[in-house]
């Protein structure tokens, strides 16, 4: 099976005028189609700056991320919309939409200039906001929904896209942990069932060792180390970068817990 996307030697980081400024560097690693991907690491490592990278956002410092054996800058936009979604954190701007409006928009890339909908795109959208199962809120205002609401509309938005590849930046950040369990659960049902490719950063690293096929681990000095939770786990990688002095680590059920200092 080819990768749906190849970093090769990609630095990322900002270009400044008096010297560029590196985030993450010569990383080299893959994403399958049919996988959920959890990208982790400490704050500051350039979780976000890589997801926009890999979306063509910014243009990477060096290297090349290559989607479907093409360089992803080789891409117009148009067609970049037709192969890859992003779900932001930030959703909280959008207003004066019903939930279906907005899941509505994902598409775009089809509707041409006037933004029509046709009888296939609402039939889309529909089976979409059935996957993610918000059908109760679809003709709601989508301000009044919950974050974990919002978050499922956003996902089915991206879904409604049809890319074969989709990035997330953070989906269950501020969400009840019963909902980070359903978001991820959902997302892993969606590259399993659907055979889409799914990069998704988060904080919470034992949901993540425990729901995804693959974990991607951005460290403190700019690296990244890429593998599957058991390898990671049982090679001591986990341990040797988020374990502390105030943090245990269970090998065998992936979890943390706090160690109590007396």
């Amino acid at each position: 099976m080819e990768p749906a996307i190849t970093l090769r030697q990609l630095t990322t980081g900002y270009r400044l005028k008096s010297k560029d400024r590196i985030v993450s560097k010569d990383m080299n690693a893959s994403l399958m189609a049919g996988q959920l991907t959890c990208l982790i690491g400490p704050n500051g490592t350039g979780k976000s700056t890589l997801l926009r990278t890999l979306a063509s956002f910014q243009p990477p410092l060096s290297g090349e991320v290559m989607l479907f054996d093409k360089s992803v800058s080789s891409y117009s936009n148009e067609e970049l919309s037709k192969l890859i979604s992003i779900v932001l954190t930030n959703n909280s701007h959008i207003k004066n939409l019903t939930t279906y409006e907005v899941i509505g928009l994902g598409r775009s890339p089809y509707t041409g200039f006037w933004g029509r909908l046709s009888k296939h795109d609402h039939e889309v959208i529909t089976q979409c906001i059935k996957r993610v199962g918000i059908e109760k809120v679809a003709q709601q205002a989508f301000q009044t929904l919950s974050d974990g609401e919002r978050q499922k509309a956003m996902i089915a938005k991206a879904i409604a896209q049809e890319t074969p590849v989709i990035l997330l930046d953070e989906p269950t950040a501020f969400l009840y942990y019963p909902n980070k369990v359903d978001v991820m659960l959902m997302l892993r049902n969606l590259a399993h069932e659907m055979g889409k490719t799914i990069l998704m950063s988060i904080h919470d690293i034992d949901l993540a060792l425990q729901v995804a096929d693959q974990i991607w681990l951005l460290t403190d000095d700019g690296n990244l180390i890429n593998g599957t939770p058991e390898q990671l786990c049982s090679d001591g990688t986990i341990q040797q970068h988020v374990v502390s002095e105030h943090i245990e680590f269970d090998t065998q059920r992936r979890t943390f817990s706090c160690r109590l200092l007396t």
